[in-house]
C-alpha cells in the first residue's frame, strides 16, 4: 500500500468508456503535455519572483499570481504561532466557535470532519482532544440563535475565533457584533474570549483588534480565502481540537514536490486538471466529486468553492470578454447518493465527469452481524463494513462505466493529517493549472462583489443608497 494519495485515470479513458466519451492518453499528452510543462515552469518562476521581490521590497503588496499560497507549508512562523497560542489556551475553554464564511469556514469544517470523530462534539470532555467546535458559516437566525442559546450559560468557557481579512464582510461582521454584545452583557472581557484572524496591517477588523487588545492571527497577504486553509485561518481551530497540523503541512510539502514535476503523467494536480479540461472541451462541464467516506464529505464542500469561485469567469487574463467558462462542481456522498442521484448520472445527460474519493484502510472497523436463518442476507454475515462501502464504490463505478460515464479516483491509503494535507495542496494546484488552461485569472472573484454591495445597500449602508433604489425598482416582491 502506497503512503501517498494516488490519482487513477484509467476509467476516464477511451479504453474504458469509448472514444466518444473518454480521453485518449497519448492524444492528451500530445495536446496538453507541452502546455503543462510551460505552466509548471511559469508557476515556479512566479514563486521565485515573488520571493525575491518581497525580500527586496518588504513593504510591497504581494501579488496573488506570485502564488504565495504554495509557500504556506514552508512558513514555520504560522504553525509555531498557532501551536504556541493553542498551548496557552489548552484546557481553558469548553467551546470554540469560528465566525466566518466561505474560505474562512469551509476549510475549518473540512479538516475537522476528516480528522476528528464524527461524534466529536458529543464526546465527554475527557474523550476529546480539545474544545467542542462550532463553525458558523451563515447568518440564518434560527441556526445562529440556537447556538447562542446553547452557549448562553457557558460563555465563560467559550472562545470565539473571528476570521475576516477586512472585517467588513456582512455575515461575519454581524456575527461578531452579536457575540460582542452578548459577552459584554454578561460582564465578560472581550479580549479574553475573542481571537481575531485578520490582516496584519489594515482593515476594519485590524482597527478593532488594536483598539480592543485582541489576540490576533494572520490572514496571509496575497492568499485568497479559498486557498488559505493551510495558514492560520485553518490551522488554529485544527490545533485547538488536537489535530496534528505539522503532519498536515508535511503532507502539503510532499505533494508540492510531486506537483512541481513538468511531466504530465507524473504530476497528479496537472493530470487531474488536464482530464477535467479535456472533458470540458468534450461538453462534459459538470464535475461530480463523490467520496466513499463520511470523513471526506466536507472536503467536497471546500472543493466546490475552490473550483467554482476560481474558474467561473467571463474574461480572460487580459480582461477581455470571452465565452463564459467554468466547470460546475457537484457534491455527492457514497453510498447515500447512490439512492438519490445515480439514476440521473446513468440515464440523464452524459455531461459529467466523476471523481471518486476512496479509502484503502479505515481508522476503525465494524463487522456486520450474523444473518442467522435469513438466507437472503447471508452474503453479508460477518463481512467488514469497510469492504461493503468500497464494493459499493466499485459497483457504482462499474454501473457508470456501463453507461459510458468517465470516472477518476483519488485513493487515500488512509485518512490522516498527512493525507489531508496532500489532498488540499493537490487540488489547490490543480485549480491553478485549470485557470491557466482556460487563460483566466484564477485568483479574483469579481462577480461576487455586486451581491455584497447589494446587501450593504439593502441593509441601509449610507454609501450605497443609489444602488438600494435601483434594486428596489428592479426586484418586484
Amino acid at each position: 500500500m502506497s503512503g501517498e494519495i494516488q490519482l487513477y485515470c484509467q476509467n476516464a479513458t477511451d479504453q474504458a468508456v469509448g472514444a466518444k466519451d473518454g480521453l485518449n492518453l497519448q492524444e492528451l499528452q500530445g495536446q496538453i503535455g507541452g502546455r503543462i510543462s510551460e505552466i509548471t515552469e511559469m508557476m515556479e518562476q512566479n514563486r521565485q519572483k515573488g520571493k525575491q521581490t518581497a525580500g527586496a521590497y518588504p513593504n510591497r503588496k504581494i501579488d496573488f499570481h506570485d502564488l504565495p499560497y504554495r509557500d504556506l507549508p514552508y512558513r514555520d512562523d504560522m504553525p509555531e504561532r498557532v501551536k504556541k497560542l493553542a498551548g496557552q489556551l489548552k484546557g481553558r475553554f469548553e467551546n470554540l466557535v469560528v465566525l466566518g464564511i466561505g474560505g474562512s469556514a469551509l476549510g475549518n469544517i473540512a479538516v475537522q470532519t476528516a480528522l476528528n470523530s464524527p461524534m466529536y462534539n458529543l464526546l465527554a470532555k475527557d474523550k476529546r482532544p480539545g474544545p467542542r467546535l462550532f463553525v458558523i458559516d451563515n447568518v440564518d437566525p434560527v441556526q445562529f440563535g440556537s447556538l447562542l442559546e446553547l452557549l448562553e450559560g457557558e460563555l465563560e468557557n467559550t472562545l470565539f475565533n473571528v476570521i475576516s481579512k477586512s472585517g467588513e464582510t456582512a455575515e461575519t461582521a454581524s456575527q461578531y457584533l452579536t457575540v460582542r454584545e452578548m459577552l459584554l452583557s454578561k460582564g465578560l472581557k472581550l479580549a479574553e474570549h475573542i481571537v481575531a484572524t485578520t490582516d496584519t496591517k489594515a482593515g476594519t477588523m485590524r482597527k478593532i483588534v488594536d483598539e480592543e487588545g485582541f489576540t490576533s492571527l494572520e490572514v496571509p497577504e496575497g492568499v485568497g480565502g479559498r486557498f488559505s486553509v493551510l495558514s492560520d485561518v485553518g490551522l488554529f481551530s485544527a490545533a485547538m481540537c488536537g489535530i496534528d497540523i505539522d503532519q498536515m503541512l508535511a503532507g502539503a510539502r510532499a505533494m508540492d514536490k510531486r506537483v512541481s514535476n513538468k511531466s504530465l503523467m507524473d504530476n497528479p494536480a496537472a493530470l487531474f486538471a488536464a482530464f477535467q479540461y479535456g472533458f470540458y472541451q468534450k461538453g462534459k462541464r459538470l464535475s461530480v466529486m463523490m467520496p466513499y467516506s463520511y470523513q471526506l464529505k466536507d472536503l467536497c464542500d471546500w472543493y466546490r468553492q475552490l473550483w467554482a469561485e476560481s474558474l467561473g469567469k467571463c474574461q480572460n487574463r487580459k480582461g477581455n470578454d470571452i465565452e463564459n467558462v467554468g466547470p460546475t462542481p457537484i457534491k455527492a456522498l457514497g453510498t447515500t447518493d447512490q439512492h438519490s442521484q445515480v439514476q440521473l448520472y446513468r440515464e440523464g445527460p452524459n455531461d459529467k465527469v466523476f471523481t471518486f474519493l476512496e479509502v484503502e484502510k479505515f481508522s476503525r472497523e465494524v463487522v456486520i452481524g450474523d444473518a442467522g436463518e435469513v438466507k437472503e442476507l447471508s452474503y453479508l454475515t460477518k463481512k467488514n463494513m469497510s469492504d461493503l462501502l468500497n464494493n459499493e464504490k466499485r459497483g457504482t463505478e462499474y454501473a457508470l462505466l456501463e453507461s459510458q460515464r468517465p470516472c477518476l479516483t483519488v485513493r487515500f491509503p488512509e485518512i490522516n493529517a498527512h493525507a489531508v494535507g496532500e489532498f488540499i495542496y493537490m487540488f489547490e494546484v490543480a485549480t491553478s493549472y485549470m485557470g491557466e488552461l482556460f487563460n483566466i485569472d484564477t485568483y479574483n472573484q469579481p462577480a461576487v462583489q455586486l451581491g455584497k454591495k447589494a446587501t450593504f445597500a439593502l441593509m441601509g449602508h449610507e454609501d450605497y443608497q443609489e444602488l438600494a433604489d435601483n434594486i428596489k425598482a428592479k426586484i418586484k416582491m
